[in-house]
């Protein structure tokens, strides 16, 4: 038994913050932000939006992508950064918004890898008998842990949710997976603030070491691509769609590079949401399925990398 992806869906919060609008309150520009990350805007949650709220209307999109019911659900995950509380997980609040009950339900927290990590897991589960409909979904709330006077993170961020249903088939949709980790890089990128008796311990902003961040990226994510590929027996010249990490334009350039794909085979949705974490992956992969670019029988590499740091890749067939 393997699984394939039956449905994908995304939802962007309705509230959009142009780069324009952003330099007017942080010390940058339009023209900086582009030259720099490809990015042009962000999606913004509005107050008292959730995280579970932006995973709803994914999942409810990819259900229907995929004819199936809320009933026929037996497995969620949620990857996110960002949950609605500290517990119960997001899975879990998301699977009583939907109206599903008894099959398991909880949240990965891999950062920008998580979808790929959820992806790997359903996957797993399917394939050992343990579940068989599965949702994936991967949303965050970025705008919210952001300090908004720091042009080095508020301009790379936002907010935004994507999901997919795998179901059982005959046939591999989804080919291998990949997945590694190390810890010793914890401080590059991460939140290092906590929660103690009611305060923060820490700053619970956003930091990062841009450049660290970048020559680890490029490196990691054509290493663990070049995993997959040999794994399936394959080349570069098999990959039809490198779905990578939403990141910014750069790394995904550079990427692209490193594997001698053509950049008219990368996907790339960045410039029209910003960074958003666990959703970026299955955000750009949605766009592409509804846009005809994805069709039966073609072969995707999705790469990801983040925070952790950890990174992974998931190979699949259409």
């Amino acid at each position: 038994m393997h699984s394939r992806i039956a449905g994908t869906g995304r939802y962007l919060p309705e509230r959009v913050l142009t780069n324009d609008e952003l330099a007017l309150n942080v010390a940058t520009s339009d023209e900086w932000i582009r030259t720099r990350t490809g990015i042009r805007q962000r999606h913004i949650a509005a107050n008292g939006e959730l995280t579970s709220d932006l995973a709803l209307a994914a999942a409810r999109r990819a259900l229907d992508a995929a004819s199936l019911s809320v009933a026929e659900l037996d497995l969620i995950i949620v990857a996110t950064t960002t949950p609605d509380v500290v517990f119960p997980s997001t899975a879990c609040i998301l699977q009583a918004k939907l109206g599903a009950r008894g099959g398991p339900a909880f949240d990965v927290q891999a950062v920008c890898s998580g979808f790929v990590y959820a992806l790997a897991i359903a996957d797993r589960m399917i394939t050992g008998g343990l579940a068989k409909n599965a949702l994936v979904v991967g949303a965050e709330i970025y705008s919210r842990i952001l300090d908004w006077s720091d042009r080095g993170t508020c301009v790379l961020f936002g907010d935004g949710a994507g999901a997919v249903v795998l179901v059982p088939s005959e046939r591999a949709g989804i080919m291998s997976a990949h997945l590694h980790a190390d810890g010793h890089y914890k401080d590059i990128l991460c939140v290092p603030g906590t929660v103690d008796r009611g305060a923060v311990t820490g700053t619970p902003f956003v930091h990062m070491d841009g450049h660290a961040v970048f020559k680890f990226a490029v490196k990691v994510l054509a290493e663990v691509a070049h995993e997959a590929l040999t794994a399936n027996r394959k080349t570069t010249a098999d990959i039809d769609w490198l779905i990578p990490h939403q990141a910014n334009i750069r790394i995904m350039d550079a990427t692209a590079k490193k594997l001698e794909l053509p950049l008219d085979r990368v996907i790339s949705t960045v410039g029209a949401h910003a960074n958003t974490s666990a959703a970026s992956i299955p955000l750009a992969l949605d766009v592409a399925v509804r846009d005809g670019r994805i069709r039966e029988g073609q072969y995707l590499m999705l790469v990801g990398v983040g925070g952790g740091f950890t990174w992974g890749s998931v190979f699949v067939r259409w």
